[in-house]
């Protein structure tokens, strides 16, 4: 599967004879070339930018794996690419960085973005990563999207519709548990939070996160003022009593006691990659509804159900940047392809499904519009 890589590149254009050549080349190029310099905005109709983005880590924070560095972090960039032609025939180009500080890191992806239609963060560790994205968002006018922020909050506020129509409870009924302050964690709790969820308790692996804890870096100072709207301390495991969620994005181990004492008809995502917090088997003696983030159990929890729609929608609108509303709006429409059907074993659809991208890039397209950052 892996040897000799999972991508390439090959040409849109037949070039049999000379006189071919010399219009996919020079002479004839020069006039493309004299188009786009009058009028940049060409550039996205008359080269592969209008359809192509970066895949971009500095391989700092790499699955489950962590700091392994760029080269090692390479295979996951190129699956990544090869999801996105896959679900929707968008080009996607691995890039991974031999630099980690924050200054370099903005401004070598800065540097390469003109040869792109949009930049897809990934793998790059926090709080690191919210300066980068948040830099090169105001920087370029190309959209800036963090996978491991963005695409991991819109499946999972999609996968907790579903779940909360299982269990028969409204969004704004449910007190959450996030159990991990990294990227993934921190976007998560704020997308919920967005959507009308009741109470979040986010935890990180020194506690619970509140408003005044001493140590806490400025994102997760931020989301303490509107998080623990009941200031609970200590372990996650104690916030969990009579919790009707339970989101783990930490990679650390959860008691089995601790799921036991939620409260009925509980919901446990599960999401930590290899190994979640606790066995799926187990919460399921526990809890009405158990998703992972593992293709061997029901309910996968999976980024590509998310990046490749939303990216469609940017592309094909020339969206400037990725609103709060294009997330929400992606979010609905993956819950909505599993509507009334939703089951314990099918609260979220298969990534194979192929309604998945085009139902998102249409909400995304929507949302972009009404927000005012289509160009197209």
């Amino acid at each position: 599967m892996h040897r000799g890589g999972k991508i390439d590149v090959r040409p849109t254009v037949d070039v049999p004879d000379r006189a071919a050549l010399a219009m996919a080349y020079t002479p004839g190029v020069a006039r493309v070339c004299s188009a786009i310099a009058d009028q940049p905005e060409l550039a996205s109709e008359y080269t592969w930018t209008g359809n192509t983005v970066a895949v971009v880590s500095d391989g700092t924070a790499v699955l489950g794996l962590g700091d392994i560095g760029p080269a090692a972090a390479m295979p996951v960039m190129e699956g990544k690419a090869l999801l996105f032609k896959r679900f929707a025939g968008i080009n996607a180009v691995p890039v991974c960085i031999a630099c980690t500080d924050v200054d370099e890191v903005v401004r070598t992806v800065a540097a390469l973005a003109p040869s792109f239609g949009g930049i897809n963060l990934e793998d790059i560790s926090a709080p690191r990563c919210f300066e980068i994205e948040d830099r090169l968002r105001a920087m370029l006018d190309i959209p800036v999207f963090h996978d491991d922020q963005h695409g991991t909050a819109i499946v999972t506020l999609a996968a907790l519709r579903g779940a909360a129509r299982v269990v028969g409870k409204g969004l704004g009924d449910l007190r959450v548990v996030v159990c991990g302050a990294g990227a993934s964690g921190i976007a998560v709790s704020k997308i919920l939070l967005s959507a009308g969820v009741g109470d979040i308790a986010v935890a990180d692996s020194k506690g619970l996160i509140y408003d005044g804890r001493d140590g806490l870096n400025p994102v997760k100072a931020a989301l303490a003022k509107v998080t623990n709207a009941a200031g609970l301390a200590g372990s996650p495991e104690a916030a969990l009593r009579g919790a009707d969620v339970f989101i783990g994005l930490s990679g650390s181990t959860l008691a089995e006691e601790a799921i036991a004492r939620m409260a009925p008809g509980a919901i446990a995502f599960l999401l930590s990659n290899p190994d979640p917090e606790i066995h799926p088997d187990v919460a399921r003696r526990h809890v009405a509804v158990v998703a992972t983030g593992r293709s061997d159990f029901p309910n996968q929890i999976n980024n590509s159900l998310a990046f490749p729609g939303v990216f469609r929608a940017a592309l094909d609108v020339r969206a400037s940047t990725v609103t709060e509303r294009m997330k929400l709006a992606a979010a609905d429409a993956i819950a909505a392809l599993v509507g009334g059907d939703a089951a314990p074993d099918y609260v979220i659809p298969s990534q194979f499904d192929e309604r998945v991208a085009p139902a998102v890039a249409a909400a995304v397209a929507a949302a972009a519009r009404a927000d005012g950052v289509a160009r197209r």
